[in-house]
């Protein structure tokens, strides 16, 4: 049986060893490669920087009583970091303009290996979208990663730039938009 549970920004204080748990098993790989920015520390340092983000909101899947995926963002704040280092492919001054009720910022979908192929991605998805009331969302996704990025597409995303976030070894990334609610 799966389930869904919500998690605000203190919940996911309290669950942050299931939030590490899950990201061990989803990323073995990664994390196995040595690149700094893929390390267990450097995914927990920003998941404990990212509780901080006012309006933080996680769901975490559970299948038959076990964490098998996670999803989380927040709305992207008036004075916000989240467009430093934008560069957008059509010139639009008015695209970062944010007020906290403008945009979520999708950061995580994770679901462990061995049950990925299932769904599971697509209902963290909506499950932590489809709660928001913010008119569009946003994520990041590595233009390396052809398959995620095909998935997003079919999901309704489309690419509107590239960035690089401030955080240290961080590669640049396609920006993604998509209108919520979906």
């Amino acid at each position: 049986m799966t389930e869904f549970r919500r998690f605000d920004h203190l919940g996911g204080h309290e669950i942050r060893d299931t939030v590490q748990d899950v990201y061990v098993r989803a990323y073995a790989e990664a994390i196995a490669t040595g690149d700094s920015f893929e390390s267990l520390e450097a995914s927990m340092d920003r998941f404990d920087a990212y509780l901080r983000a006012p309006g933080f909101d996680l769901a975490v899947l559970y299948l038959d009583g076990e964490p098998i995926g996670q999803a989380w963002g927040w709305p992207l704040g008036e004075n916000t970091a989240g467009w430093d280092g934008l560069q957008l492919d059509d010139d639009d001054p008015e695209f970062t303009r944010e007020d906290g009720t403008r945009t979520f910022g999708l950061s995580e979908i994770r679901v462990v290996p061995e049950h990925t192929g299932r769904g599971y991605a697509r209902a963290l998805h909506d499950e932590l979208l489809g709660a928001r009331r913010e008119q569009r969302a946003t994520l990041l996704v590595d233009p390396s990663n052809e398959r995620a990025f095909a998935r997003y597409r079919r999901w309704g995303w489309c690419r509107v730039g590239v960035q690089r976030p401030s955080w240290d070894g961080a590669p640049e990334f396609n920006v993604l938009i998509r209108t919520l609610p979906l």
